[in-house]
């Protein structure tokens, strides 16, 4: 038998080498390569067996996807219209966020309708599973624990079980035993998550797979882990907070960036059908430093505020923090205010935080960024009912945002009577409503005219 080899993976980036170096040369990361032994003899089986001859792509006969609704609408907006069988998805978040909560809901509501459900828990014992099951009113023959972690045991059961949905918590727990590396490994990561593709796709069951996150918010693991699922979901929220958002980065049969919003309460998570009303209180103009912004995540818009504390430095270097929304891009618009609009900052710290944990990486939300520090530096208010929409160019300009009307809908619809805009693209766009007034302004110098 031949010696096993050994192979050097990056943590950062999945890369594989024959050798240690200390700094990977594909990512450029530091001490990120870390020992796998491959087995010496791999085993290797395909999803389904060789069939017949390719095909023209005009020839292939096409359906329509056959989705199952999970019975929670904030799960099936951000899926796409729900779940889809024989599709391997992956949800993400940190410690304590909600990731098993969500999952046991799913099951209950699946259950209620009918269909089987394997919970398969590897690092929760069904005791624990089961206390939590009686908290959130989870309540179902019809729902399976199984507390295993070789992936062959676990398919061996879904064989024998036939159910119409697979959780697996987590991916990480999970490991083969064809495989020498130990559990979490990046070889095992990768092995594992192989085998529940196969297993979806050749069987027809849908797997919802739980995934570990790193300090900076990202799935543990190989990038190829997401390259290989169907769906990437981010379960995303303060810990302090109530909310939470769950968000699709990734989705084969439906749109990205889609949100589902939900709070957390102690029966489990509850939808928020009307997100708006809990990212913006009243219609502003209360206080300076204050600014609301109509955000798009996916196809719904949501109204948000924005909030600015500008105050003195007492170090030589001010300080710049960003709380839901990009610190470059935080850094990149003080510095448009101070050269395009005379609004100087370099001796004062700024602080930016978007209300309700929300984070925003649109560039439609700079004008409201931009009006929120100049209300706290300039002591001004943003006059009451005024939603800000826009992106700001180097040169100070305002350039439009895509889906106008759809924000422009949404600001009306929670009582606000007035948008600043950019000028840009205003001349086809209707008001919403008779009392509706379009405040269009070619730069950031003329916007801040509107400050009270």
């Amino acid at each position: 038998m031949s010696k096993p080899r050994k192979v050097f993976s990056c943590s950062a980036c999945g890369a594989d080498f024959a050798q240690w170096m200390g700094r990977c040369p594909r990512c450029g990361e530091w001490n990120t390569l870390e020992e796998d032994r491959a087995p010496s003899a791999r085993v290797h089986t395909g999803i389904r067996p060789e069939r017949e001859a390719p095909v023209p792509i005009t020839a292939i006969a096409t359906a329509g996807l056959a989705r199952c609704e999970c019975g929670l609408p904030e799960v099936d907006r951000v899926l796409g219209g729900g779940v889809v069988p024989g599709s391997l998805v992956l949800i993400g978040g940190d410690p304590g966020v909600g990731k098993s909560t969500l999952m046991l809901q799913v099951s209950q509501s699946l259950a209620a309708r009918g269909q089987r459900i394997l919970y398969v828990s590897g690092e929760e014992s069904p005791t624990q599973l089961k206390l939590r099951g009686e908290r959130l009113g989870v309540k179902s023959d019809n729902i399976l624990v199984y507390s295993e972690v070789t992936i062959e045991s676990i398919r061996r059961q879904i064989g024998l079980i036939r159910p119409d949905l697979v959780i697996i918590d987590s991916i990480q727990a999970v490991f083969s035993a064809v495989q020498d590396s130990p559990p979490g490994s990046m070889s095992q990561i990768r092995h594992t998550a192989g085998v529940c593709m196969e297993i979806a796709k050749g069987e027809g069951v849908t797997i919802f797979v739980i995934g570990h996150v790193t300090k900076d918010g990202w799935i543990a693991g190989p990038k190829m882990l997401e390259h290989m699922v169907d769906t990437v979901l981010y379960f995303e929220g303060e810990h302090s907070g109530a909310f939470r958002i769950l968000r699709a980065v990734k989705n084969r049969f439906g749109p990205t960036g889609e949100i589902g919003v939900f709070e957390m309460q102690d029966t489990g998570l509850r939808e928020v059908q009307d997100p708006s009303s809990i990212f913006v209180h009243g219609l502003g103009g209360d206080v300076p430093g204050s600014a609301v912004m109509a955000t798009l995540e996916g196809s719904r818009a949501i109204v948000a505020e924005v909030q600015s504390l500008v105050s003195s430095t007492a170090f030589s270097q001010p300080r710049r923090i960003a709380m839901g929304i990009d610190t470059s891009r935080l850094n990149v618009l003080l510095a448009v205010l101070e050269k395009r609009a005379g609004v100087f900052l370099s001796a004062s710290d700024v602080v930016v935080n978007v209300a309700g944990g929300m984070k925003v990486i649109e560039p439609a939300c700079d004008l409201a960024v931009a009006m929120a520090v100049a209300s706290g530096t300039l002591d001004r208010v943003v006059p009451r009912g005024t939603v800000c929409i826009g992106e700001i160019g180097l040169a100070g300009e305002l350039r439009p945002v895509g889906n106008m009307e759809a924000r422009l809908r949404e600001a009306s619809r929670m009582g606000f009577t007035q948008a600043v805009i950019p000028k840009a693209g205003s001349e086809s766009l209707a008001p919403p409503r008779r009392d509706f007034t379009l405040r269009p302004f070619v730069l950031i110098g003329n916007a801040l005219s509107v400050l009270a």
